[in-house]
């Protein structure tokens, strides 16, 4: 008994050894102990979140700045690095990404305990997180990541907090309200999705009430043209090479094409983007077979349909994806594995693209457009790999009795234990 707990206590070692040499790393390079190639990836902290932070300590949003683009709860984020006053504050918010990142590691190994858990998904979260590079700590979807894996993992017996957590990430950066998709029908989404709609609400109300231009990012976005990383931008990464009269331009916060057709194509990405979400809504009305890894299931194929279909598909959306991923692992029945590693795959493309080779993404040349297409085909081939088996998995075959989920009692337990 005791060399089977001696086993078991093996591999959690390893894992903690390699986040920690990992995040040792990553802290090295946001510290600039060393520099990676490429442009400056903290810089957003140290400039852009500096700025909105000394805004925000005034008591007002960012109501002149365009590149505010997020939630009103996005403030807690950008005011976060208060909490540690005796550091600066790309420090201390370097440091809280890195307790973020703990925190994750820490909830998905506390959910691998069991004989159907599998510690898989720690360790898809120990490798995606450097494999983004310095990128992962110098955002704040790193935090927001940490709030959707809690919201996850707590919804299979309390889908309350799933839903309170839920409706808060969605003020941070509207994602999250994804992770409601795969909620199970009956008690569970009743409650899950009430306790979102408490929680939105009261946050909207006092942010709006506690600081003015809560909802300004609302109208900071409409003349945005795509963003050169995006699915879409392919047609113009090959397009400027044959004539097309356009621009590559700092734009909204980030490197955009801009110029004729830029407007159709990021219109055409939109209906992309609504198609996946009508796909999204038939396959919940038409899905009954549901086991303890749906909601996860489902929240990763949503918010990977999302991140693929967008105007734009910043490097730190891949920890969304990463997130999502590592908690769809944790079952070892996963239905997700394939996508989770092709998710893992694309962000380690991220990393070439953008910083390290980003100078060949804006130039558009054959290194540049060979990157985009690899990691934008992973992602694509994900997404529709992703969904696939979430329909199979979950919706009755044709003649099938309506009744008829062949689940396991595990799956069923999880079910039960869900709508509790």
């Amino acid at each position: 008994m005791a060399g089977t707990r001696g086993t078991r206590r093996l591999p959690v070692t390893a894992l903690v050894v390699v986040w920690s040499l990992t995040r040792a790393v990553l802290l090295l390079s946001v510290f600039k102990v060393f520099t990676v190639p490429g442009p400056d990836v903290t810089g957003d902290v140290s400039v852009i979140y500096h700025g909105w932070y000394e805004v925000l300590k005034t008591g007002t949003y960012p109501l002149d700045d365009v590149t505010w683009q997020y939630p009103p709860a996005a403030a807690l984020a950008i005011l976060s690095p208060a909490a540690l006053p005796f550091l600066g504050y790309s420090a201390a918010f370097f440091v809280l990404s890195f307790l973020c990142d703990a925190a994750v590691l820490a909830l998905l190994l506390r959910a691998a305990r069991g004989a159907d858990r599998s510690p898989r998904g720690a360790w898809l979260w120990v490798a995606g997180v450097p494999l983004l590079g310095p990128t992962s700590y110098a955002r704040y979807d790193l935090m927001v990541t940490a709030v959707g894996v809690a919201a996850l993992l707590a919804g299979a017996r309390r889908p309350r907090t799933m839903g309170a957590l839920a409706g808060f990430g969605a003020l941070l950066k509207v994602w999250p309200v994804l992770l409601l998709m795969g909620t199970p029908h009956g008690r569970a989404t009743r409650r899950a999705w009430t306790s979102a709609a408490v929680t939105g609400t009261a946050l909207v109300v006092a942010c709006c009430v506690a600081m003015p231009g809560a909802l300004a990012f609302l109208t900071f976005q409409r003349d945005r043209g795509t963003e050169i990383e995006s699915l879409g931008a392919l047609v113009f990464q090959l397009a400027r090479h044959h004539g097309w009269d356009g621009q590559v331009l700092l734009n909204y916060g980030s490197v955009e094409f801009v110029g004729p057709y830029v407007g159709l194509v990021s219109t055409a990405a939109m209906a992309l983007t609504a198609l996946a979400l009508c796909w999204l809504l038939v396959w919940r009305l038409r899905a009954r077979a549901y086991g303890p890894g749906t909601p996860g299931e489902a929240a990763f194929a949503a918010v990977l349909l999302f991140t693929t279909t967008s105007r734009v598909i910043s490097p730190q959306y891949m920890l969304w994806l990463v997130g999502l991923a590592a908690v769809c692992l944790v079952p070892r029945s996963s239905r997700m594995a394939l996508p989770a590693w092709l998710v893992l795959a694309a962000t380690a493309v991220t990393l070439l693209e953008f910083p390290l080779l980003f100078s060949h993404v804006v130039a558009g040349d054959p290194v540049g457009v060979t990157l985009l297409f690899v990691r934008n085909g992973l992602l694509v081939a994900a997404s529709l790999i992703a969904c696939r088996r979430l329909w199979r998995g979950t919706v009755p075959r044709p003649g099938a009795r309506a009744d008829g989920e062949a689940v396991s009692p595990a799956a069923a337990e999880g079910s039960r234990a869900s709508a509790r």
